[in-house]
């Protein structure tokens, strides 16, 4: 009699403290591309550093391939707390914080490397730390990659001559403006919307980053690649104030840690990613044309009167220091300084 009394008390205490464990926090996290990108696959990193640091306590929810919106309905369910996370591409941040265009001046930097020393620097922890206010916080910044051009009209070898393309952009003030003086057609227009536009000609051409073009087969509906590099492009892995303000402390610190740690990986990712791009579009018979050096310095010049509206609009100090770090970082490695935007 007494062993089944005790037999009986040990299963009301294990099945207490079954009922006892609290339920794992479930955070869902939305992206624009599909899941075998590198920000799909730096989600997925993140999303295993957080389950394996946080013993199971959080889990990552994925929703790829724009399944929760495009960019800019991702941010603002962030900031209503109906959606946890997401990793926009930093220009949708520049309608809250006009700093962030800065990220995507024309012809800027040189290298991923350098954008991942001003990004990771103080500068990028200045632009970050003014996110909290708009409901957001940022973790950390990922990358997109340098920009290039395609379209289904010509070879575009320079861009003196672009009359009639019609070019679809980001969602972005200065970027619409900056293609506008060039001399394109700039459509603005969310991402998931791209390829179905290219097919049914709605518009002529876009610009993304290889992988991005790869991924998304715009090489099926685009003939001509054109390799400017004009904009370096981020996106910023951000958690929503309303979902942040509900964590604890030790929470808090995985989630971030978590983050930055991802990005080195999804860096790496892109940077194989594009390497091997290139060599997919061409085997699959698309045109490349390269823009060189002279030719950048003239679109840059030409672009003159966007940059200077847009210095005032977004701050001048805030893109001096831009210029100032880029400077010193050239200086350390032996190349010529960065030049102002002018």
């Amino acid at each position: 009699m007494v062993r089944l009394v005790l037999i009986f008390l040990a299963t009301l205490w294990i099945n207490a403290g079954a009922l006892a464990a609290p339920a794992a926090k479930v955070l869902k996290v939305g992206i624009g591309l599909n899941a075998d990108t590198p920000q799909g696959q730096g989600i997925q990193q993140f999303a295993r550093l957080v389950e394996e640091r946080s013993q199971g306590r959080i889990k990552i929810e994925f929703h790829p391939g724009g399944r929760l919106g495009d960019d800019v309905s991702m941010v603002e369910a962030l900031r209503a707390g109906k959606q946890d996370m997401t990793c926009p591409d930093s220009s949708t941040l520049a309608r809250l914080v006009s700093d962030f265009s800065a990220i995507n001046y024309p012809f800027t930097f040189l290298s991923a490397e350098e954008a991942d020393r001003i990004l990771d620097g103080q500068w990028g922890e200045r632009l970050l730390a003014r996110l909290p206010q708009h409901g957001l916080i940022g973790l950390a910044f990922w990358e997109n990659g340098f920009r290039h051009l395609t379209n289904s009209k010509r070879a575009l070898p320079t861009l003196n001559d672009v009359t009639g393309i019609r070019m679809r952009t980001m969602q972005n003030e200065m970027l619409i403006d900056s293609f506008r003086q060039i001399g394109f057609e700039p459509v603005p227009m969310p991402f998931p919307k791209v390829y179905t536009a290219l097919a049914g000609k709605v518009v002529d051409g876009q610009e993304n980053p290889l992988p991005t073009i790869v991924s998304s087969r715009f090489y099926e509906v685009q003939p001509y690649l054109t390799l400017s590099q004009h904009v370096y492009s981020a996106f910023v892995l951000l958690i929503g104030k309303p979902t942040w303000d509900t964590l604890n402390p030790e929470d808090r610190r995985i989630i971030a840690e978590s983050g930055r740690e991802a990005a080195q990986f999804q860096r790496r990712a892109n940077r194989e990613a594009t390497a091997a791009a290139l060599g997919t579009l061409k085997a699959k018979g698309v045109q490349v044309a390269t823009i060189d050096v002279r030719e950048s310095e003239r679109v840059r010049n030409r672009l003159r009167p966007v940059l200077e509206q847009y210095n005032k609009r977004i701050g001048e100090s805030t893109v001096l220091q831009m210029y100032v770090e880029l400077s010193q970082l050239r200086m350390e490695r032996g190349r010529y300084a960065a030049k102002p935007a002018p």
